[in-house]
């Protein structure tokens, strides 16, 4: 029986009905077989750019006798995915926001079909909300949860508007750096994540006080204090005792 992460189990949620879906980075291809079994997909392409994870995924398709119905395939990024396949949801889970935007660029001539993006970053969001952002994906979701530990954020994206979550030119920034929906909704783990952002910022600033000023740190410090202000114009009613 396969048991989903919470992460993976919280993504299939954002998963259209009867989509035809390409898991990109699969791999033990539990998601794809997850959504197969529980009839949420049609068919599925999961994709793997090495070889164990590959292996691995081969073997838990054949194990499941789902080989009709998940294709799995070996291959960098998108470049899995062929025109005839209808491909209409992709997911790609666990890697960096930026590998997992340039997995998107590389392969961004393989979207025009594909109806919805779910992408669930480990670290730097942003660079995905930046790439959407610029390539004509509106965000249209995003969660973040925390499990073992560990904070995740994923984001819906569809095509369209992407400047239509975000409320104004002077904050864009701001709220591609949190996440315009995270912003608003400001859960428990939002803070959990952002406050310990905090203290890093001020730690790493308070280091970087003590060290001779050169370019590259005078550029740091800029950043930081950026992101600190940033942080009391987010939380304005902090009560210190939460920390």
């Amino acid at each position: 029986m396969i048991k989903l992460s919470e992460r993976l189990k919280e993504i299939t949620t954002y998963i259209p009905k009867d989509s035809i879906l390409a898991d990109i980075g699969s791999d033990h291809a539990y998601l794809p077989i997850y959504c197969v079994k529980n009839k949420i997909v049609k068919k599925a392409i999961a994709g793997e750019v090495a070889d164990g994870p590959f292996l691995a995924a081969k073997s838990s398709v054949k194990a499941y006798q789902f080989e009709q119905f998940i294709d799995v395939r070996k291959g960098d990024g998108l470049a899995v995915l062929k025109e005839t396949d209808s491909v209409d949801c992709i997911t790609i889970a666990g890697m960096g926001g930026a590998l997992i935007s340039s997995i998107l660029d590389n392969g961004k001539e393989k979207l025009h079909q594909v109806s919805r993006l779910i992408l669930q970053p480990n670290l730097a969001a942003d660079q995905i909300r930046l790439w959407l952002l610029n390539h004509n994906w509106k965000l249209v979701k995003e969660k973040i949860l925390e499990e073992d530990g560990h904070i995740y954020e994923i984001l819906v994206a569809e095509q369209g508007d992407s400047e239509a979550p975000y409320c104004n030119d002077e904050d864009k920034e701001k709220q591609v750096f949190f996440g315009p929906f995270l912003i608003k909704e400001k859960n428990h783990v939002f803070y959990k994540k952002w406050k310990r952002e905090y203290n890093e910022w001020l730690r790493v600033l308070e280091e970087l006080d003590k060290a001779k000023e050169n370019a590259a740190i005078i550029r740091k410090k800029s950043e930081l204090k950026k992101y600190i202000q940033w942080y009391k114009e987010v939380f304005p009613d902090e009560n210190t005792e939460r920390a």
